[in-house]
C-alpha cells in the first residue's frame, strides 16, 4: 500500500479546517498566558502572537500522535500487521513497532509457558509459574535430578535454559571422569 496523497483542492481544506479548530485554541492559550481576554489575541507583538499561535501548534501536534496511536492499536487489534501500519505509514514494518509497540498483539506459540531441553544425554523442563517467572526441573544423562534452586523463578525462560543447560552438563555421562 503507498502513502495516499492529496489533491491541491483537499490541502485547502485541511489547512482551513485545521486553523479553524487552532484559533479558538491559540486565542485561549494566549489568555492564560497573558490574562488579557481571547479577543485581544492580536493586541499583542507579532512575535507574541506567532509564538502562541507555535504553542498552540505544539497541543495539536499532541493530540495528532495520540489519536494516531488510538488508530494503529484499532488497526492492530482488527488484526492488521506491523508490516501493514508501516506500509500505510511510510516506514518499514520494524519503524512501526518500534512507533507503535502495543498495537499488534503477537500471539502466543503453542508451547509458551512450557518447553523442554535435550542436552548432553539429559533432559530438563522449563515451566513460566503465574507470577510470570520461569524455573526448571530436570534429570542428567548420569540419572541424577535437578531443579531451579529454591524453585526460585529466573526472569526469563534464556535464563532457566542456561542455568538448566549447566545443570544437565554437569550431569552427563562422562563429563565427572575427565581430568
Amino acid at each position: 500500500m503507498t502513502v495516499p496523497e492529496i489533491t491541491p483542492e483537499e490541502q485547502a481544506e485541511l489547512d482551513k479546517a485545521l486553523y479553524d479548530a487552532l484559533n479558538p485554541l491559540a486565542s485561549a492559550i494566549r489568555s492564560r498566558e497573558t490574562g488579557l481576554s481571547a479577543a485581544r489575541m492580536w493586541d499583542a507583538s507579532p512575535i507574541e502572537v506567532a509564538l502562541s499561535v507555535l504553542a498552540a501548534w505544539k497541543v495539536l501536534d499532541g493530540e495528532v500522535k495520540r489519536l494516531t496511536e488510538r488508530a494503529a492499536v484499532t488497526a492492530g487489534s482488527y488484526g492488521a500487521s506491523y508490516e501493514q501500519l508501516g506500509a500505510v505509514w511510510g516506514i518499514t514494518r520494524q519503524g512501526a513497532r518500534k512507533k507503535w509497540p502495543d498495537a499488534v498483539s503477537r500471539p502466543a506459540p503453542a508451547t509458551a509457558g512450557k518447553s523442554t531441553l535435550a542436552l548432553f544425554g539429559g533432559t530438563a523442563e522449563l515451566a513460566q509459574s503465574p507470577s510470570g517467572g520461569w524455573g526448571w526441573t530436570g534429570q542428567g544423562a548420569d540419572g541424577a535430578s535437578g531443579a531451579a534452586a529454591d524453585g526460585a523463578p529466573y526472569a526469563t525462560a534464556e535464563e532457566a535454559a542456561a542455568h538448566a543447560g549447566a545443570f544437565l552438563k554437569e550431569h552427563a555421562l562422562g563429563i565427572g571422569d575427565q581430568p
